[in-house]
């Protein structure tokens, strides 16, 4: 009896549950687009009517080429209650029904803050960080399981990590952090780094859960720090459970002649705006796809870009986010990314979202910047706030170490920032050293903490928002070129109770991870709370003698930065910088804290490989 009852039920279930997704989940009452479209999925649901309870209008249902799926628009201000059932009828019978919840908003969720240049951002491979729940480490569901002995394998770090070391971070001087994605990738392997997202509603459950995620973003807010999610709207993972299903072919880009739809883009960008190039490159640059487990979405279909759209809103509402951080922004297409960008934006007019755009000319950079002359040529505007100063970084290891000459040394970094001008607003950029794809900057000078010392002093000083990378505080090396990506993304000394050097503590680190940290933490904690730095002017000076002195200033304050590459001391005249010296008779170095007598009249000395931040007075 019991055998067939079982049966009984299973028949049942396959005869009748047909709801098995519906996307968002949930959603809010009093979003400013009152506007919502719900992603219902099942089994040749398309067969069914669907019906909404409590006088709940159906604006629109979008039925697809694939009979499993249907889309439903509702105007959600027309809801007048906290719920209302969605309802599968056959033959004006209820087969099914999903309880779709309409939450409460957080007060001022509309209004709130996001990152700007007032912040660090401290970026986080997670998996790679702490490993705080060990419990989690390898789920059964999800497919490549963790070994610490694998470069490339998972690690264990998770989000529990990341919490429990928010001090560490907060101590550091960071105010922003920075995740690499965290939502499900269930690739076979390599999913450590998350790019290749297979469900993006819930977050990997080796990392921990959605309310896990909350928390730690919750926690920043506590401290007046932000959460920045790494968002990637040019593919998704192969394994993703709609690229399995498509709901419509042109769901993602295709080729006909590739091996099941795949051709690897060639990565040439610029042929976004380049006017002569051949429409043959553009298409294999934008549709392409970025590997063979990475298919390329196609933001052109209306539905691909309001799922995306609507995915970012419901983690930036559900997760009080303080800001997005959008992977490969070149790739996709911009007339889409313009929109989704926009629609973000009108609902958190505060909200601030970065595009990564690996490009080295200034001028294709700004290109992708909101409100770009550039852009303007050929009437295109991205409505991108903010930008990665890729021109910058790919100069600042060169200018270092070349011996100058007119166009080598620090030259480099004069001629970059002479570009401001391409840029709407150079305060709202990204500086950095390196990120989690970059070699690592203490790799590229064998661990000479002269040349970090510099590196650092330079983007915590210049217009922008500084962004470093976990590790690099410590002296962390890794070689990308010798050893892949694993290499730039070891695991955090101390994440892990086996580790037999806890380099979050101060009395875990050796000599010369604190003089790496505390050197940072000096710095970054002085500049948190410096407005002239946040939004000041520069006034930069050509350099001389490989010597780079630059001014930012305001209405009350004024600091002064010199950066010297020379391996001896320099001794210079201040006359030459007397128009930004007008009225300054001292100065407060503030890494040695030593008080200068500075004045256009007299000189300075400055030590070999070093650098001085100077606090200028009256």
């Amino acid at each position: 009896m019991k055998k067939i009852l079982v049966l009984t039920s299973l028949l049942s279930t396959f005869a009748f549950a047909q709801i098995q997704k519906v996307e968002p989940m949930f959603w809010w009452k009093g979003m400013k687009n009152p506007e919502l479209q719900i992603l219902v999925y099942g089994k040749n649901i398309s067969d069914y009517t669907i019906e909404l309870s409590d006088e709940v209008k159906i604006k629109d249902i979008q039925k697809t080429e694939n009979p499993n799926y249907a889309f439903v628009t509702i105007n959600t201000n027309d809801v007048k209650k906290s719920s209302f059932k969605i309802n599968l009828k056959k033959k004006n019978k209820i087969v099914d029904s999903y309880s779709y919840e309409l939450k409460d908003r957080q007060p001022n969720s509309s209004n709130r803050n996001s990152f700007t240049s007032k912040d660090i951002v401290y970026l986080i491979m997670p998996d790679r960080f702490a490993n705080g729940d060990e419990s989690n480490d390898s789920k059964k569901e999800l497919t490549d399981k963790a070994n610490r002995q694998i470069p490339d394998s998972r690690h264990g770090g998770d989000l529990r990590g990341i919490i429990n070391n928010i001090d560490y971070i907060q101590n550091l001087g960071a105010t922003s952090v920075w995740l690499t994605p965290v939502n499900e990738d269930n690739e076979k392997q390599h999913s450590y780094h998350g790019y290749a997202q297979t469900d993006l509603y819930k977050i990997d459950g080796r990392y921990g859960t959605n309310e896990d995620y909350r928390e730690l973003s919750r926690e920043l807010n506590k401290r007046g720090m932000h959460l920045i999610q790494d968002y990637v709207t040019n593919h998704w993972g192969i394994s993703h459970w709609m690229i399995q299903d498509l709901p419509t072919q042109d769901w993602i880009n295709q080729f006909p002649d590739g091996e099941k739809g795949f051709k690897r883009s060639n990565y040439r960008t610029t042929s976004q705006f380049d006017r002569n190039a051949a429409d043959i490159d553009k298409k294999i640059a934008l549709n392409g796809w970025f590997d063979s487990s990475m298919p390329d979405l196609n933001q052109a279909n209306p539905l691909v870009l309001n799922y995306l759209t609507q995915n970012a809103i419901w983690w930036i509402e559900y997760a009080e986010l303080g800001g997005m951080r959008v992977d490969t922004y070149p790739y996709n297409n911009k007339e889409g990314m313009a929109k989704w960008v926009k629609a973000i934006t009108d609902e958190y007019p505060k909200f601030n979202v970065v595009g990564e755009a690996w490009m080295h000319s200034p001028a294709h950079v700004s290109y992708w910047q909101k409100d770009s002359k550039v852009a303007e040529i050929e009437n295109y505007n991205s409505n991108l706030p903010s930008v990665m100063d890729f021109s910058l970084f790919s100069e600042m290891p060169k200018a270092f170490v070349e011996e100058e000459s007119w166009d080598k040394g620090m030259i480099k970094l004069y001629n970059s920032f002479t570009n401001d001008f391409l840029y709407p607003n150079v305060n709202n950029m990204f500086v950095f050293l390196e990120n989690h794809d970059t070699e690592r900057w203490n790799e590229i000078f064998k661990s000479n903490p002269s040349y970090y010392k510099l590196g650092l002093t330079l983007i915590s000083t210049v217009r922008g928002i500084p962004q470093v990378y976990y590790g690099s505080e410590i002296g962390m090396r890794g070689d990308k070129n010798n050893g892949g990506d694993a290499e730039i993304r070891k695991d955090f000394p101390g994440g892990w109770k086996s580790d037999q050097q806890n380099a979050f503590t101060n009395e875990g680190r050796t000599a010369e991870q604190k003089m790496y940290h505390d050197f940072t933490a000096k710095v970054f904690n002085w500049r948190k709370n410096k407005e002239v730095i946040h939004s000041g002017k520069t006034k930069h000076y050509m350099p001389e003698k490989n010597v780079y002195v630059y001014f930012r200033y305001n209405e009350n304050e004024s600091v002064m930065v010199i950066l010297n590459v020379n391996e001896e001391k320099q001794t210079f005249k201040l006359d030459r910088f007397a128009e930004s010296l007008q009225g300054i008779n001292a100065g407060k170095e503030i890494i040695s804290d030593k008080v200068l007598p500075i004045n256009s009249k007299g000189e300075i000395s400055i030590d070999g490989k070093s650098t001085m931040i100077i606090e200028l007075s009256k």
